[in-house]
C-alpha cells in the first residue's frame, strides 16, 4: 500500500530564487509533481533581484523527502541552502521539561521550598507515609517505564532509542490530563531486574505505565508488579489498546444494529495487545471469539501451545475450529487485527456476514488495505491517522490515569477498563454516529475528563482506593 504524504515527514527547505516571473509557482508545481504537499510558503528575505523562501511540505518517508528536495534543486535559478526535518527540530533537546509550581524569588521562598522548611514536611511524611500522596508530586505523577524491547513498529531498539517515545508519552499525559509523567528507560530486559527497579522507584509515583515491553515478558512483569505494589500498574500496549477497541466496537455495532453478545468475532494476533483485547471483550459480554496467530487458528487440540495461549484456547473457539485466519473469517461479523500487514484481501472480507466490521490495526501497514476492506465491510477502522476511525491509545491512558490518581487507587480491575471504554464510546452522540465516525478525536473537548470521571467512580466502587487522611484502603 503506497503511503500518503504525512506531517510526520514534514520538511522545510530554504531556497533562493529570482524575484520575478513564475519562479514561485514553479516551486509548488515541482513539489506536487514529486508527490509532496506544500503546506506553507514563507518569504524570509527579499531584494530587487532575488528572494529567499522557506517551503514547507509533507512527504511520505525520508527517501521521498529527498526526492522533493532534488526536484527543487533542479529548478532553473533556484539555490537550495538548508533542509530542516521538522520532526527532528521538535525533538532537539527533548520534548518535555520539569518546571517548579512556585516561583523562587527570595530567601523566604527558598526556605519553604527547600531547607529548612522542607524538613517539616519530611517529618510529617515519615510519621504518616500516606501523606506523600497529599504533600508531594506523588499525587499527580506517573512513571512511564520501558526496556526498549518493542518500540512502536521498530522492535527491540533499546532504552536510549526508546526515550523519544517515552518523552512523547509524558507530553501527552500533561496535555490531556494534567499529569506529571517521567520517562524511565531501563538498561535491562531481565524481568526480575525490571520488577526490582520499578519497585525501588515506586515510592515517588502514584502510578506505573509500562510501555513497549515485548511479549510474553510484559505479562509476567505487569502481573508481578500488580501483586507487589500498592499503586496501579497499567501496560498501555495491552490495556490502552483494549479500551479503545472495545469503545470502537460498541459504536460500530450501533451503526450496523448488532448486539455484542451475539456477534462472531475473529481476531488476528495473540500477543500483548491481542490478549488484552480478548480479555476485555469477554468481560464486556462477547461470547463467540476465534483467535489466530502466525501458526493458524488457536484451538484446544493444537500441539505445542505456548503456556500463554493455554487459557486463550480454553476461553475461545468453542466450536474448536481449525485451519488458518482466512478459514475462520467465513460467516464472521467482526475482524480485529493486531498482527501483521497484508494478511487479507477484499475477497476474504466478502466471506464475512453482511454489515461486517473490520478493525485492521497493524501499523503502519494494516492487515488489509482499508480502501479494499471498505468495498465489503460496513465499518472499517485502522490505527492510522490518515483514515477515518483511528483507534488511538491516546483516547484512553490520560483519562485512565487521571481517574486512578484522583481516586488514590491502589489497583486496576476490568470494571475500570470497561468504564473507560464506555465513556469513550458515549462521547459520540447518536446525531454524530456514522460508519466513518465511531470514535472521537483525541482532541475532543470532553472525552478525557469523561474517562477520568468514569474510572474514578469505578475505582471508588471497587474498594481499591486509599483514604489519604487515614491511610486506610476503602
Amino acid at each position: 500500500m503506497a503511503s500518503q504524504p504525512s506531517i510526520s515527514y514534514s520538511i522545510t527547505v530554504r531556497l533562493e530564487l529570482p524575484a520575478g516571473g513564475t519562479a514561485i509557482s514553479a516551486l509548488t508545481t515541482a513539489v506536487e509533481e514529486a508527490g509532496g504537499i506544500v503546506t506553507a510558503l514563507d518569504v524570509t528575505a527579499s531584494g530587487h533581484d532575488r528572494i529567499r523562501i522557506d517551503v514547507t511540505c509533507a512527504a511520505s518517508d525520508t527517501d521521498h523527502a529527498q526526492q522533493i528536495v532534488e526536484a527543487l534543486r533542479g529548478l532553473e535559478g533556484v539555490a537550495v541552502h538548508k533542509v530542516s526535518d521538522r520532526t527532528f527540530l521538535m525533538h532537539l533537546g527533548g520534548t518535555i521539561e520539569m518546571a517548579s509550581k512556585h516561583p523562587i524569588r527570595n530567601r523566604d521562598d527558598l526556605s519553604m521550598v527547600y531547607t529548612p522548611g522542607v524538613a517539616r514536611v519530611c517529618e510529617a511524611i515519615a510519621a504518616n507515609p500516606e501523606d506523600a500522596r497529599r504533600l508531594t508530586v506523588k499525587r499527580n505523577s506517573v512513571a512511564v517505564v520501558t526496556d526498549g524491547s518493542a518500540v512502536l513498529g521498530l522492535g527491540n531498539i533499546g532504552p536510549a532509542a526508546a526515550l523519544p517515545v517515552m518523552e512523547g508519552k509524558a507530553a501527552l499525559f500533561k496535555r490531556f490530563a494534567g499529569i506529571d509523567a517521567w520517562p524511565l528507560c531501563l538498561d535491562t530486559q531481565d524481568p526480575d531486574e525490571i520488577v526490582q527497579i520499578v519497585k525501588a522507584v515506586s515510592p515517588g509515583f502514584g502510578g506505573i505505565n509500562l510501555e513497549d515491553i515485548s511479549a510474553p515478558r510484559c505479562f509476567e512483569i505487569e502481573a508481578r508488579l500488580r501483586d507487589e505494589l500498592d499503586i496501579p500498574v497499567f501496560h498501555d500496549d495491552q490495556h490502552g489498546t483494549a479500551i479503545v477497541v472495545l469503545a470502537s466496537l460498541r459504536n460500530a455495532l450501533r451503526v450496523v444494529g448488532k448486539d455484542m453478545s451475539s456477534v462472531r468475532v475473529v481476531m488476528s494476533g495473540a500477543g500483548a495487545a491481542g490478549t488484552a483485547i480478548l480479555r476485555l471483550l469477554l468481560a464486556a459480554g462477547v461470547k463467540d471469539v476465534v483467535v489466530a496467530d502466525v501458526e493458524g487458528v488457536i484451538h484446544r487440540e493444537r500441539p505445542h501451545l505456548h503456556e500463554s495461549l493455554v487459557w486463550l484456547a480454553e476461553a475461545t473457539n468453542q466450536a474448536n475450529l481449525t485451519g488458518n485466519l482466512k478459514d475462520a473469517l467465513d460467516g464472521a461479523d467482526v475482524f480485529i487485527g493486531v498482527s501483521a500487514p497484508n494478511l487479507l484481501t477484499g475477497e476474504d472480507v466478502a466471506r464475512m456476514n453482511d454489515d461486517s466490521i473490520v478493525f485492521a490495526l497493524a501499523n503502519p501497514v494494516p492487515e488489509i488495505d482499508p480502501g479494499e476492506a471498505r468495498k465489503h465491510a460496513a465499518v472499517v477502522a485502522t490505527g492510522r491517522s490518515d483514515y477515518p476511525n483511528q483507534i488511538n491509545n491516546v483516547l484512553a491512558f490520560p483519562g485512565m490515569f487521571r481517574g486512578l490518581l484522583d481516586a488514590t487507587a491502589t489497583a486496576i480491575d476490568d470494571a475500570m477498563l470497561v468504564a473507560a471504554a464506555d465513556a469513550i464510546a458515549s462521547a459520540v452522540t447518536d446525531d454524530e454516529l456514522n460508519a466513518n465516525y465511531i470514535i472521537p478525536s483525541v482532541f475532543h473537548a470532553e472525552v478525557h475528563s469523561a474517562v477520568a470521571g468514569a474510572v474514578r467512580h469505578a475505582a471508588e466502587r471497587s474498594g481499591s482506593v486509599v483514604d489519604v487522611a487515614t491511610g486506610v484502603t476503602r
